[in-house]
Parts: C-alpha cells; structure tokens; sequence
C-alpha cells in the first residue's frame, strides 16, 4: 500500500480536527499549540474522543469533543510525569545507597568486581563493561578525582561506582545478586519482599523512560507490570489494584508507600490529590484508580 497522506499546514490540521467533530471555539489558540505541539504527539490524547460513525471515518469524533478538553489532558500528563519524576528520582538515590552499603560492608569496596557475587555470569560481564566505560567517560568530579587519584583502578568502590549507575543498571545489578539474602537485605530497608522490590525496580525504568523522554503515563497500559506486596507488608496489600495491573495507579501506590519511608514530612501525595482535583476531566479509573481509592491507607488524605 502506498503512502499519499499529504502534509498539512496547522491551519489544514485545525481545519481537519473540525471537519471530524472537534470543537474548537479559539481558533488562535489551537494554532499557537498545534504550532508548538505534534499534531500526532495530541493524538495520542485525542484518541479516546474517536469513534466509528456511519459515513466510515475511522478518525471521526463523539460529540462534544473540545479541543480545549484535550489540551487539558495533555497538560495533566505533563504535571504527572514531572509528580513520577519527582518521587523516582528520591527512589533510585536511596536504592543506589542500599546497593552500596550492602555490597561494601559485606564483601568490601570492590564487591561488584567479584564474579561470584552475581547469578549470571554474562549479565555481569555486560554490566561491568558499561560501569567500566563510563566510569572512564565520565566528567563528575568524584569520577575525575578517583581516575586521577587512583589511576590503576578499571572500576571504582562501588559507592563511586553506584552513582555511575543509570536506573537501568540498578536494576540490573540488584536483580543479578546471588544469595537471595543479600537481596532481601536490601528490601528489608523498605519493608518489602525482595521479589517486590526487584519487580518494581524494573518496572520503574520503563516509567522513568517514558517520563523522561516526555511519553504519555496517564491513560497508558504497561507491558512491564510489577509484582504486588501481598504478605511483607500485609497492611498496604489491599491499597494496590490487582484487577488493573498495568495502569498507573498501582506505581503511584508503590511510590505513596516508599516516600512515606523515605521522606516522612512530602507533600508527594497531597500533590497527586491536588493535581486530579485541578483536572476534573480526567477519570481516574483510566489510571486504574478504583472507586474507594481516597479511603485507603496511602491514599487517605492527612491535614
């Protein structure tokens, strides 16, 4: 099938939106953000308002479609990603400074240097490789010190090497520790089953890539779900959604649940109810949140 979409000019674009059904009472307006914004970028928050009516327009839209409707979405996922970036990046700090208290206090300042210490051998053939180029790329001050202090040195102790790591590799490296022990150790600083926290872990790369490269969370179904807390700790194991694993609330759940460990006085939480308050368009229940979701433990409001 040959391409012959042509292009359009954001007049053509705004032109089309109407056309299909879309609402649109500023027309300066939606110009100004059509000009700064992809027109297939909106799309994307756009696409619940389609529909299939009877003339065959697959892009057709129900009626009472406003463009400012939209727009309002957009604007939402924007201040959610910024409310997800905030909490993963106090998450991923605290977790690189339980690897590296954990491995240095067991096993001593070059413990991710030991083969021994980690179930695929191959796994962390590739993760020291990459440790080791960036360690030697890398402009941080702390890098330059070691490198210049330390020249015979490949790699780092590994609280110089844990703040080399990317989330990614975090990931990585916690999951591919030998004893499970030393895994559980870790998760006990968080009150978690190491399973839990190594799932999440994970889980949390795709989040923060999505969020750092400016990619939809609201309404999006995640591939990569994470493992939710049913026995270690009992208590919160009812406040996730199990019947909407891989929407956004039960991330939400789980990072309501560490920053209460991590940083007792936040207004992380405060800040999500006031963020939906602000947009009443949006439903939660998009998001996965379910109908008591303001009643339970981590989500229930504290003055």
């Amino acid at each position: 099938m040959a391409f012959s979409k042509p292009a359009l000019t954001v007049d053509g674009q705004i032109d089309l939106l109407v056309q299909r059904g879309v609402a649109i009472a500023d027309r300066p307006r939606a110009r100004h953000y059509l000009t700064h914004i992809n027109y297939y970028r909106l799309r994307a928050y756009w696409l619940p308002f389609e529909t299939a009516p009877d003339n065959g327009d697959a892009h057709a839209f129900v009626a009472g479609t406003d463009f400012e409707t939209v727009l309002a979405i957009y604007v939402f996922d924007r201040e959610l990603r910024l409310l997800l970036l905030d909490a993963i990046e106090r998450i991923e700090i605290s977790l690189r400074t339980t690897l590296a208290q954990t491995l240095a206090l067991r096993y001593g300042p070059f413990a991710q240097d030991e083969a021994a210490r980690f179930k695929d051998r191959g796994d962390w053939q590739r993760s020291q490789e990459e440790l080791r180029k960036e360690y030697q790329r890398s402009r941080e001050t702390f890098a330059k010190h070691y490198r210049e202090r330390y020249p015979e040195l490949a790699s780092p102790p590994i609280w110089v090497a844990c703040e080399l790591m990317t989330l990614g590799h975090l990931s990585r490296w916690l999951k591919n520790l030998a004893k499970p022990e030393d895994r559980q150790h870790i998760a006990d600083q968080y009150g978690l089953d190491e399973r839990v926290l190594i799932s999440f872990a994970h889980h949390l790369t795709v989040v923060r890539n999505h969020c750092a490269h400016h990619g939809r969370v609201w309404n999006r179904r995640f591939a990569l779900r994470f493992t939710l807390p049913t026995k270690k700790p009992r208590h919160i194991a009812s406040d996730f959604n199990p019947g909407e694993p891989q929407l956004i609330y039960n991330t939400l759940t789980m990072l309501a649940y560490l920053l209460d460990l991590l940083s007792p006085a936040h207004h992380w939480r405060r800040e999500i109810h006031q963020l939906l308050a602000a947009h009443p368009e949006i439903d939660p229940a998009a998001m996965g949140f379910p109908d008591h979701w303001r009643e339970t433990r981590l989500w229930r409001e504290v003055e």
